[in-house]
């Protein structure tokens, strides 16, 4: 994954931003592709002032950008993207605002998402192994377009509970 794919959440505005749930539903409908304030409006079937809002907010933080633009009805729409591919997480907060968007997101999904959690015990080698493919299939390009969309969390960590004493 290049680097400029990947933003690191660490200025306030940003904790800030990402603190709210609207922004987040925002934030995985982008992935989905550019979207206009009306286009999200509908998405999440909230009104185009609410999105505008949230929107302002997330830009503002840099975790949204502008990504052109398209005229309707003698108006101008603004379109809009992520700012990065991928939002890298500090702190044990955020990553928790995070799962904890993330878990609406599946509740919402359908037909019957596939989500299992597993505890495996690997040595250092196998668990570092599984790291790099993990990371492989996480900046994997898309190769099928127009295809549907589909979201995946990818993961692997040592629980707190489960690491040896220093």
């Amino acid at each position: 994954m290049a680097e400029e794919d990947v933003l690191a959440v660490t200025d306030p505005r940003q904790f800030k931003a990402l603190g709210h749930p609207t922004r987040h539903r925002l934030l995985f409908a982008l992935g989905q592709g550019d979207a206009t304030i009306s286009q999200l409006a509908a998405a999440l079937g909230s009104n185009k002032g609410n999105v505008a809002h949230h929107l302002k907010v997330l830009a503002d933080a840099g975790l949204v950008r502008p990504a052109g633009t398209r005229h309707v009805r003698g108006g101008t729409e603004q379109y809009f993207r992520p700012a990065a591919r991928v939002l890298s997480y500090g702190d044990a907060a955020s990553t928790e605002a995070a799962f904890r968007a993330i878990a609406a997101e599946i509740a919402d999904a359908g037909p019957d998402p596939f989500l299992v959690h597993r505890t495996l015990r690997l040595t250092a080698e196998h668990a570092a192994a599984l790291e790099v493919i993990l990371r492989e299939v996480a900046s994997a390009e898309e190769d099928a377009v127009g295809e549907a969309r589909y979201s995946l969390l990818l993961g692997i960590y040592q629980p707190g509970h489960a690491r040896p004493p220093a």
